[in-house]
């Protein structure tokens, strides 16, 4: 078992540490050789781990106070003089509170400003509704120019903040609160923006999904392997914007079935997402969106609340038996369509 010394880490301290502390360590491991790189927070250094970045760097490290809209416009200030500005706040403070300085100041402009979202989701379960933050894909995928990314886990999050340097425009990268389970079980695996991973294959029903609805998806493919017989794909769709058209289609041609999973409100999240591929292709399936259900989220532990709302392997396996009674068009020629 490695030890964390200084800044390192390796896959295998991922299985004990958070994402957001893996984003910490992994942007203060980038910072060494890319003196663009600064950092930005709206006093949650230690909250959203950025605290790891400004313990190196402390010239390099700005805290701007409990004041989300100015955290923005300043990164967008140090973009415009040619820095590469990571604003770490928790999810529901940057979408809702700063909204218009995300929309305005960074991405009408085009800056590359890589907003870096904690505590997103309900991960934040026993802090309350108004710190929960599932509406997020929504508000984000909406905003031209920008990239949006839901890591499946803590090397996901490395490897999506170090690929997110190069998009020269601003990216939204969610990451929970608290402790996910690793699904990878190390970096060595291909990840681009913009291509989807297939965790598992099968040819029953695919379920798409990201965050932390992925490690659950692939527990719940293996229960229903075992217990009934199914053959269930697993594509982790980490980026949300822009989507991997290919593997939609891909995933409804050859298994005609298609079920997302998302922690975040069903309404204009992953599910719209993929559903909006799926209708401009004009081929037809058993479709169903799982998540929140337009409603505001409930108080209680993180854990709870995933179980609550099906988002743990138990509900997905629920849901996916209850898709095997839809049916589709038999209609296997589509060049007609």
């Amino acid at each position: 078992m490695s030890v964390i010394t200084g800044t390192n880490w390796t896959a295998y301290d991922a299985a004990t540490m958070t994402a957001r502390e893996i984003y910490g360590r992994t942007l203060a491991e980038m910072g060494k050789t890319n003196d663009k790189i600064v950092g930005v927070t709206a006093d949650l250094a230690k909250t959203t781990a950025i605290v790891h970045f400004a313990n190196a760097y402390p010239d390099r490290f700005f805290n701007v106070g409990i004041a989300e809209q100015n955290l923005f416009g300043i990164s967008a200030g140090l973009a415009k003089a040619g820095l590469i500005p990571f604003a770490s706040t928790m999810a529901v403070f940057a979408c809702l509170r700063a909204g218009e300085q995300i929309r305005t100041d960074i991405a009408y402009q085009n800056l590359p400003v890589k907003i870096i979202a904690t505590h997103a989701g309900i991960s934040f379960g026993h802090a309350g509704t108004t710190h929960h933050c599932t509406e997020d894909f929504a508000v984000m995928r909406s905003i031209a120019n920008m990239t949006v990314i839901c890591p499946a886990d803590g090397i996901e999050t490395s490897r999506a903040v170090r690929a997110c340097v190069d998009i020269p425009g601003p990216v939204y990268i969610r990451i929970g609160r608290g402790f996910e389970p690793p699904c990878y079980k190390d970096e060595n695996y291909d990840f681009e923006i913009g291509k989807a991973v297939t965790m598992r294959d099968g040819t029953d029903l695919t379920i798409i999904c990201c965050g932390i609805a992925v490690l659950q998806s692939l527990e719940a493919a293996k229960t229903l392997a075992e217990q009934d017989g199914l053959s269930v794909r697993v594509i982790n769709m980490h980026t949300i914007k822009p989507i991997d058209r290919e593997a939609i289609i891909k995933a409804v041609t050859e298994t005609r079935r298609i079920l997302t999973v998302e922690e975040h409100n069903v309404v204009g999240g992953l599910g719209d997402a993929v559903a909006s591929v799926i209708a401009e292709s004009g081929k037809g399936c058993a479709f169903k969106k799982h998540g929140i259900y337009d409603e505001f989220s409930l108080i209680g532990y993180a854990e709870d609340l995933y179980a609550h709302y099906g988002l743990d392997a138990n509900g997905i396996v629920d849901q996916v038996r209850g898709m095997m009674g839809l049916e589709f068009e038999e209609d296997e020629n589509w060049d007609d369509e």
